[in-house]
């Protein structure tokens, strides 16, 4: 034994017995004491680089302790993370002055985010003994993650932290009344939701739950995936093997990854078969390559035994000595009638069985959208096919708790709370924090960079040092791919140099091709990049020149800022490596891989058995959500959506990329860039809520419950929704803050005449008072004739407040933000008629006149109230000088263009229209133009307005 393995056997105990003598114990655990003397410690560690194994043990340790809740006793109450804490634990640790100098110079002090959490009241039962006592998969498993190069001591600790605020909140699984939790874990785009749920799943089965089903997306690509990574990281060699004999070959011809995976090493070892080291034995329902079956004859590998027939089987006598079942299943229709009608066979009461299901990526496809309208008891039971199949899982299995995880929301917290089959998160809602290296929004968008425009660089921008804007048209973006084409073989380059100097290694190298989601059109953008990259000229010198441009201007100064790696200070230092890159994308004879599900040439994107996926993919769905593509470096992305979360979760350049940030680039246009800000800014926006109402209340109340989180919901974008309307029937909008407003659309029908005359009616007095004040503006040299009056934003929404609508909701939601909106945001507003030349156009209606009525057309009963173009710089400056709390309005008394000419027009002959323009002031804070909330049954079935 060694004095490694001493101080590693120290810090072994201490996960479950907390900090404690480090040296005493070392030296119990070392045969000779000597071994293990202090200095040598300091001598070791000092010496060691990060990677080393007892300095990475130390840096898990400590920061776990550092990060640890107050509510041990050894914490002193200490806050996690502060100087404080970090004291007491060197002081329990009992290490010498030098020692602590030097592990708090090697070990800064974790920073670590805490999760956000949103729930309701509810009973603790996952203690720290529960923890300590059954930790069999989650030890093996965090010890995979400790192993990992690019994962940090404190990624692993948040990650600890992270799944016990989930599983803590699910139902104990050896509780006498069944209880059905429901969550939703909330992670950003391809952030690490996968080792969260994994982690989960980990600690569910050690605490007794016996059946898992991870509902894995709606593609084999991620189903597959999905299944590999659980099979790596949690299954393990042993629960695969089963038994069989390495040098059985015959035997191994019907197992999984054995002989077919080049990382079947780095498959987690248990050392022992789970059953006989204190776990609960794993068994899989589905393969790799194989999605659930009917099992028919082989039903019983679904069934759940009891050791004592007498006792539920969620009695610990049977439950820990039962096995647990894993299936990881695609959210198909087909698939999950296979696996409800199974669960229906098994002997064993269904009601007995703890059950996980973790749904990922869990606003597609999960979501009830058969839109039942009115949302009444009756109308709820109609269900779309996969929220039916899982609603159907759910009323089988009463001890089924239900984890959605995905990284847009939206669709899941407008999910109808009251409706108690469905899938809405009523037990609690968690924000994942990003971990370290993650390369997200702020590093793709300048959110709250106050530096002017001109001065922006690669240095101080992170719009300047990875986003590169694709010309709008269409015609002209052959320069545009050609640079993307060369950045991808550059980056490469790059790459193969970091690796010859030991950095790396990078096994995968990929670009996105992402343009149209029809298959179709794939096969001819796979022909159209190809046919560029045969122009681009890489097996010669001919593009050297064209290279050495783009390094020098584009690649290299990246590199230079502080979050860059190294790369040769000259093009030609670069050259040798840019052969070997082109070698590699050209290995099967073609730069670019489709995938879809057409099969091209029997090509299958494969980033677990394939050594190296050096190619441009070509591609729509299957790589717009939750598969991640491994080693993304160049993203050539012009695809559009109306819908936030659907453009969110194709941003697949999002996630962490270790070793290679800095050479990361996204190539777009200026609009779809733009309109991916607004979104980031939801995403935002959201989480600041979120963690504004997190924390409970003096009086141990939740300051919101999951129920009264839609309101939290904003809009940056006035045409983007937060997701599609399907999944929003039970959403309506609650406020509007789009700086104009035009409810041309939702003004009554010409018909109704008693609408049209409470509206007129309402107008009046601010009629009155505009006759009496008109005015002849010089516009451009022309004289321009219009009626004026002011009021305050008060008297305003008074008269909007009478207003009767075409459609309940037309304008309810600018109303809604028009009343709360105090004076220093829109203090009053100045309103303007314009009026037409020549007397014929001038009237009175009830009286009040002389003034001019405005003809449109009426189409399907409906006026076509529109504002002019020209009208609008009467007013539109004003409310758009800078910190203006002044609002503008047009008003326009309109009648249809048929309609007779008349000196006196009745209050129900008019439709009263105008257009508002909000001051500066109103929109300057936080740019949400539209909130949203979820309606209540009693109300009106609002249907949601295009903005």
């Amino acid at each position: 034994m060694t004095l490694v393995d001493a101080y590693l056997g120290a810090l072994k105990l201490m996960e479950s017995t907390g900090p404690r003598s480090l040296h005493q114990t070392a030296a119990f655990i070392a045969p000779n004491p000597a071994l293990v003397e202090e200095h040598e410690l300091r001598a070791h560690l000092a010496a060691a680089d990060p990677n080393d194994q007892l300095r990475r043990a130390l840096s898990l340790r400590l920061a776990i302790f550092d990060h640890h809740a107050e509510d041990a006793a050894w914490t002193e109450d200490t806050p996690p993370n502060t100087r404080e804490r970090r004291e007491v634990i060197l002081r329990i640790l009992e290490v010498e002055e030098d020692t602590a100098v030097l592990l708090n110079g090697l070990i800064p002090i974790a920073n670590l985010e805490e999760p956000i959490v949103i729930a309701e009241k509810w009973t603790p039962w996952y203690t720290e003994s529960i923890k300590r006592s059954r930790d069999f998969y989650w030890q093996h498993y965090s010890e995979s993650l400790q192993a990992a190069p690019h994962l940090d001591a404190d990624a692993v600790a948040a990650l600890d932290k992270a799944t016990d605020r989930v599983v803590e909140r699910l139902a104990d699984p050896t509780g006498a009344e069944a209880y059905q939790a429901k969550g939703l874990v909330v992670g950003y785009v391809q952030s690490g939701k996968t080792a969260n749920f994994t982690g989960v799943i980990a600690k569910a089965i050690d605490a007794g739950y016996r059946l898992i089903i991870v509902l894995s997306g709606t593609t084999d690509l991620l189903r597959t995936q999905t299944q590999r990574r659980l099979d790596m990281e949690l299954v393990g060699q042993e629960n695969l093997l089963r038994g069989i004999k390495l040098d059985d070959e015959a035997a191994l011809d019907a197992t999984d990854y054995v002989g077919k995976d080049p990382d079947w090493d780095r498959f987690v070892r248990h050392g022992v078969r789970p059953s006989d080291g204190g776990g609960s034995d794993l068994y899989r329902l589905t393969k790799k390559s194989f999605d659930y079956k009917s099992l028919e004859v082989g039903i019983s590998t679904l069934d759940f035994p009891k050791r004592e027939r007498h006792l539920p089987f969620f009695d610990p006598a049977n439950l820990f000595a039962g096995y647990s079942r894993l299936a990881v299943v695609k959210k198909n229709s087909r698939v999950l009638e296979k696996l409800v009608a199974d669960l229906n066979k098994i002997t064993t009461r269904l009601e007995e069985v703890p059950t996980l299901i973790i749904d990922d990526e869990s606003d597609q496809a999960s979501v009830n959208t058969s839109k039942p309208k009115p949302l009444s008891a009756e109308a709820k039971k109609k269900r779309s096919a996969i929220n039916g199949h899982i609603a159907e899982l759910l009323r089988m299995l009463p001890r089924a708790q239900y984890v959605g995880y995905t990284a847009t929301p939206f669709a899941n917290v407008f999910i109808d709370p009251n409706d108690t089959a469905d899938i809405f998160p009523k037990n609690f809602l968690i924000a994942l924090p990003s971990g370290s290296g993650y390369m997200g929004a702020r590093d793709f968008h300048d959110l709250t960079l106050d530096i002017p425009l001109d001065e922006r660089t690669v240095e101080n921008s992170a719009e300047k040092a990875h986003v590169r804007i694709v010309n709008e048209d269409e015609k002209k973006r052959d320069a545009d791919l050609q640079k993307a084409l060369d950045t991808f073989v550059l980056t490469g380059a790059v790459k193969l140099y970091r690796e010859k100097l030991g950095h790396g290694p990078f096994r995968h190298h990929t670009m996105l091709y992402h343009v149209a989601s029809q298959r179709d059109a794939h096969r001819e953008q796979r022909a159209q990049v190809k046919e560029m990259w045969d122009r681009s000229g890489y097996r010669s010198a001919s593009c050297f020149e064209r290279l050495r441009g783009l390094y020098e201007k584009d690649i290299f100064p990246v590199t230079r800022r502080p979050d860059g790696g190294v790369a040769p200070s000259t093009f030609d230092d670069l050259v040798p490596f840019i052969g070997d890159t082109v070698n590699r994308i050209e290995k099967t004879g073609h730069p670019v891989l489709v995938v879809n599900s057409d099969k091209i040439e029997g090509e299958e994107l494969d980033f677990a058995t394939d050594p190296h996926v050096w190619r441009v993919l070509v591609g729509g769905n299957k790589l717009a959500r939750g598969f991640t593509v491994e080693g993304l470096t160049v993203s050539y992305y012009l695809r559009q959506s109306r819908q936030a979360d659907t453009m969110m979760q194709m941003g697949r350049w999002f996630g962490y990329r270790a070793g290679y940030r800095d050479l990361v680039r996204l190539y777009t246009t200026q609009a779809l860039f733009d309109e991916f800000e607004d979104i980031c800014q939801d995403e935002e926006f959201f989480r600041d809520e979120l963690r504004q109402y997190a924390p409970f209340g003096a009086d141990g109340e939740p300051q919101i419950t999951p129920s009264q989180i839609p309101p939290l919901v904003a809009q940056h974008h006035p045409k983007i929704k937060p997701t599609a309307a399907n999944k929003m029937y039970n959403a309506r909008i609650e406020q509007r803050r789009t700086p104009m407003k035009e409810p041309s659309s939702g003004y009554p029908l010409i018909s109704d005449g008693t609408s049209l005359q409470n509206n007129t009616r309402a107008f009046l007095p601010l009629l009155s008072s505009a006759v009496a004040h008109p005015e002849v503006l010089d516009l451009d040299g022309r004289p321009f004739n219009i009626l004026s009056t002011r009021l305050t934003n008060e008297e305003l929404v008074s008269i909007l407040s009478q207003l009767r609508w075409g459609k309940e909701d037309s304008f309810r939601p600018d109303l809604n933000f028009l009343r709360q909106a105090k004076p220093d945001l829109i203090a009053d507003w100045h309103v303007v008629l314009p009026q037409l030349k020549g007397q014929d156009a001038q009237v009175t209606i009830e009286g009040v006149g002389p003034l001019s009525v405005h003809r449109r057309r009426v189409i399907n009963g409906k006026l076509q109230a529109k504002s002019q173009p020209a009208d609008r710089s009467l007013v539109q400056p004003i409310a758009n000088r800078a910190g203006s709390t002044r609002g503008g309005m047009l008003l326009y008394p309109m009648v249809p263009k048929d309609a007779a000419a008349q000196g006196e027009l009745s209050l129900s002959d008019v439709v009263m229209a105008f257009t508002l323009f909000l001051p500066q002031a109103s929109g300057a804070t936080d740019r949400k133009l539209i909130t949203w909330a979820t309606k209540d049954d009693s109300l009106p079935d609002y249907a949601l307005v295009s903005v």
